[in-house]
Parts: structure tokens; C-alpha cells; sequence
């Protein structure tokens, strides 16, 4: 091995390894934004204090071993969105979705969720009615049972209204190893469909910007597709999966460049966006790729299989908009690079702030 390429092996693994260096004294609105701050919060308090073998990756599910050699995911999850109703959905199927989706990013078929509900006194019991009845059509269509839960009613300013807090576990079919660690240079990274339908539409439902526009969220449950993905491919071609919700993809993109040491270099020209999106992000001055989505997959899959993936995306109605967006590379490691369509590049890093309200 050539010096200077060992030297920026170890430079990786160090960055990898080093504690993260958490300098505020207060949480702010910035330590939920899914960036910098996000990771050194989670890091350093969480992750510090509560480390296992089970935890250390920070994945969206932890996988575990259950009795005669199977394995089961499991995950958990808050949801706080403001507004809590929104062109799409609501913080019910919100809830129901993104629990699903974790479980399935780590290839588990969901097999129960529990919900539980903080309350704030004064909400309108059809409300709170209609969100229970949102819930049960996404777990419908997820083809999930909520089998247990929980609720607790707070005084008048202990809670914004509501929120919910699932949990599921999902079994993870034999062969399935979705680790962001097996990236290598060569594979290609394919994105399920548009990009920031979420992030958009719960800033234009909140009311505060004069901008008209029909974006939805795109919320939804994406096991059906995961499973129609790895069937499609040879066995371990597909490499890893993450759903590209709080920091968007270009949070998803770095952990994947870190978790494996390698470069991602996504393509914007091939990066799906609405033009109805585009044109509210540009107004806004907010870029597409650290908006959130709750119902697209992002895929690191094996050069080999990447046309068959391609495919199998688009032949399911949840991925019709598939697209192949980027490719890894072995330089720069543990960076993203967007080519841009003017014939430049620039890295993508993590926000640092805090540019969007909460969409989760």
C-alpha cells in the first residue's frame, strides 16, 4: 500500500473513531436539523453514555439475533411535526410510515408497531380521532398491527398539541445484510424517486411564506418496495439502504461515505426534483438535497446490478421516478461531490443549522 494512501486510511478511521467534540451548553432547534450538530449531540451525550455493539452503527434499525438463527430489526421514533395535519398525510400516518421504513432501510418485514401519545390538555378529541384514523390506513397498507401503546395528557403548554412515539420490530430474511460498511468504489447509488416532497410541503402548509403551490408529502411505507428491490438482484448486491428523511440526502450521502470510507460523487443532473419543488426551494434559497423525504429510498447496489435494480425500482408504483443519481468512488474519501449540470463540482456536507421547521 502506497504511503499516502495509508495515511488517508488512517485519517479516515481517526475521524471515524475521534469523540465528537459537542461545545454548546443548550439544545437548540439545530441538534434536531439532522447535521453537524445532530451528530454531535447524538454522539456525545447518547451514544457516549448508552454505547453497544447494537447501537455504535446509529443506524435507523438495529438488527438482532433471535433464538433458531433468526434475526430481527427493531427501531423507535418521535414525531413532532408542526403542522401536525399537512397536503399528504398527518403526524398519524407520519408515524406509521417513517416506523416502517426504518425497519425496512435495514431489510426487516414489519411485523408489529406500539404507539405512544403525549397529549396536550385542550386538543380537540376529533383530532385527535382523525390521527388514529389515519394511523390505522397506513398501518393497513403497510400490512402492520399497532399491538400495544400508551397515552399521557399534559397540562396546557407541557406539549405543542401532540406527539407520537412508535416502535417496531421487523424480521430480517436470511441473506439480508443491508451495512453501510460493505460500499465499495465501483457501486452505483440509485434514489427511489423525487427528492423533497416532505420537507416542502410541511413548510408551505405552515402558512407563514406567500407561496401557491400543490406539493404533497410524499409519506409512505416502503417495505414492498425494499423486498421487490433485493428480489430482483443477486444476493448482497444491494449494499445499503437509507430512507433520506431529516438532513435529506446529502445527510445519507456522508454517512454512507464515512461509514465505508469512500467518496460519493452524485450527478445533479440526474437528481429528480418536481418543478413545482425546485422552484419553492429556490425561492426560498434552500437546496433540495438536505431537504426531507418520508417516502423515497436512497440504494448503494453492485455495479453489475444497478440496471436491474434500476428496473425494479421503476416497475413498482412507489418508485416509478427512480433515477441512477451518483456512483462511489474511492477518492475523496469520506466526502460527497455533487457534479453539478453547469460542469463544476462542489462538495455536499452536513447542515450545520437549522434552516427548516420541524417536518418529523
Amino acid at each position: 500500500m502506497e504511503d499516502r494512501e495509508r495515511e488517508v486510511l488512517e485519517r479516515i478511521e481517526r475521524r471515524r473513531r475521534r469523540p465528537p467534540r459537542l461545545r454548546d451548553e443548550l439544545v437548540t432547534l439545530a441538534h434536531g436539523a439532522g447535521g453537524k450538530a445532530s451528530r454531535a449531540l447524538v454522539e456525545s451525550v447518547f451514544l457516549e453514555a448508552l454505547r453497544n455493539p447494537l447501537l455504535a452503527p446509529l443506524g435507523d434499525a438495529a438488527v438482532l439475533d433471535a433464538p433458531a438463527g433468526s434475526r430481527l430489526a427493531m427501531t423507535t421514533d418521535t414525531f413532532v411535526v408542526t403542522p401536525r395535519a399537512f397536503p399528504g398525510g398527518d403526524i398519524g400516518a407520519l408515524a406509521v410510515s417513517g416506523t416502517v421504513n426504518d425497519l425496512a432501510m435495514a431489510g426487516g418485514r414489519p411485523l408489529a408497531l406500539s404507539a405512544s401519545f403525549v397529549i396536550e390538555e385542550g386538543v380537540a378529541v376529533a383530532e385527535l380521532a382523525a390521527i388514529a384514523r389515519s394511523m390505522a390506513a397506513a398501518a393497513a397498507e403497510a400490512e402492520v398491527p399497532v399491538a400495544a401503546g400508551d397515552t399521557k395528557v399534559v397540562e396546557r403548554g407541557g406539549a405543542d398539541g401532540v406527539y407520537v412515539t412508535t416502535a417496531g420490530v421487523g424480521a430480517v430474511p436470511a441473506g439480508v445484510d443491508l451495512d453501510p460498511g460493505r460500499i465499495r468504489a465501483g457501486d452505483r447509488v440509485l434514489l427511489s424517486g423525487t427528492l423533497a416532497d416532505h420537507g416542502m410541503a410541511i413548510m408551505l402548509a405552515r402558512g407563514d411564506l406567500d407561496i401557491e403551490a400543490d406539493i404533497r408529502s410524499d409519506a409512505q411505507p416502503l417495505y414492498d418496495l425494499v423486498a421487490a428491490l433485493i428480489a430482483a438482484v443477486p444476493a448482497g448486491a444491494v449494499r445499503a439502504l437509507r430512507d433520506p428523511t431529516r438532513g435529506g440526502l446529502a445527510a445519507v450521502a456522508n454517512e454512507f461515505a464515512l461509514a465505508a470510507g469512500v467518496g460519493i460523487v452524485l450527478e445533479e443532473a440526474a437528481l429528480p426534483v418536481r418543478p413545482d419543488v425546485a422552484g419553492a426551494c429556490e425561492l426560498l434559497g434552500i437546496d433540495p438535497l438536505h431537504v426531507a423525504n418520508e417516502g423515497k429510498l436512497l440504494a448503494v447496489v453492485a455495479p453489475g446490478a444497478a440496471d436491474e435494480a434500476l428496473a425494479a425500482l421503476r416497475a413498482h408504483p412507489r418508485g416509478a421516478d427512480a433515477a441512477l443519481v451518483g456512483e462511489v468512488r474511492s477518492e475523496p474519501p469520506g466526502m460527497v461531490v455533487l457534479d453539478t449540470a453547469f460542469g463544476g463540482a462542489r462538495v455536499v456536507d452536513l447542515l450545520v443549522g437549522n434552516p427548516l421547521p420541524r417536518i418529523c
